[in-house]
């Protein structure tokens, strides 16, 4: 009789072991998570444990799917508190115009930004581009090459967007990275047609335009922008600064491959997407173009960024 008692509690606690075993199991799903602290929905955890930091950046956003790990919490001191280790300011009026266009990428997380503003040749661009985590991904027919945690929030804002019957896709062949010399050829594209403009209307001599074709790129930068203080614009139409058109030369936010055109830019439930996945807006009037800063909505103005509005949409920029 004993022996059978003793059988008896043993398969009870078997049982026991076996039936707890296979509940904390469904619980997590997956994997175990034994001795773990159990978070509630608002990211509190149990006496004793840690809040997952995830949960912690997020808490103010809900609606957010940026997957926040600590080295992506922002940081005190404003924009310049946010700024990469050692990231040399520029101190001349281009550097630090281009600075305060295109700074916003400058505060990205969870990527490797660039160290300063101005990237003098290609084989500086590609000493930067060659030291990042970077993939390369087919969307849509076009290749697209960003830095890999960028390129992880697309993929999962692509998935997110097919979801409501929506595509995100790149707007051309050159919508995510490039190379020095690309950005002298869209320079170019702008600056040429701007002078014979300009000339046409009597603003630019032929003589100072043929000077100025012929200056090296960084001096002919300083030219145009000096140009533009005097309402000598050349964007596309001729009705805006250039810089919110085309960068200057080894200063262009796709060298970061932190940035990617989009061909859905329009639509406001792309636009939603792409935000709760870490992708905004940050030049105004350049629309279809789009940075990754790799935090929630909530997030941005810690990193030191003010929203302007323009033309119905948000955009993010140093609030400097």
């Amino acid at each position: 009789m004993n022996i059978i008692k003793k059988n008896i509690v043993c398969f009870a606690v078997l049982c026991a072991v076996s039936l707890t075993g296979a509940c904390w199991s469904a619980d997590s799903n997956t994997k175990r998570r034994s001795n773990s602290p159990s978070a509630s929905p608002s990211g509190s955890v149990s006496p004793g444990g840690t809040t997952d930091p995830k949960t912690k950046n997020n808490q103010g956003d809900p609606n957010s799917k940026v997957n926040n790990s600590p080295d992506q919490t922002p940081k005190s001191g404003g924009f310049d508190g946010n700024l990469p280790d050692g990231f040399q300011k520029p101190t001349d009026s281009v550097g630090q115009r281009v600075f305060k266009e295109y700074g916003a990428m400058f505060v990205a997380r969870g990527v490797t930004p660039p160290n300063k503003v101005l990237f003098k040749d290609e084989s500086e661009v590609s000493a930067y581009q060659s030291s990042v985590q970077k993939s390369t991904e087919s969307i849509g027919g076009i290749q697209v090459v960003l830095q890999t945690a960028a390129m992880n929030a697309l993929k999962e804002a692509i998935e997110e967007a097919k979801g409501q019957n929506l595509s995100i896709t790149p707007r051309n062949a050159d919508s995510s990275v490039r190379t020095y010399q690309q950005t002298v050829t869209n320079w170019q594209s702008r600056v040429d047609p701007g002078l014979t403009y300009w000339v046409g209307k009597g603003r630019i001599s032929k003589e100072d335009a043929s000077r100025i074709k012929g200056l090296p790129i960084d001096q002919q930068v300083v030219e145009v922008l000096k140009l533009e203080e005097q309402g000598i614009y050349f964007a596309a139409g001729n009705a805006k600064t250039i810089l919110y058109s085309v960068a200057p030369p080894g200063t262009s936010q796709h060298h970061s491959m932190l940035a990617l055109d989009v061909a859905q830019f329009g639509d406001s439930k792309v636009r939603a997407v792409l935000a709760r996945h870490g992708w905004f807006q940050t030049i105004p009037s350049d629309e279809p173009h789009f940075t990754y800063l790799g935090v929630a909505e909530s997030e941005l103005s810690n990193l030191g960024l003010k929203k302007v509005v323009s033309n119905g949409k948000d955009f993010w920029v140093p609030n400097i």
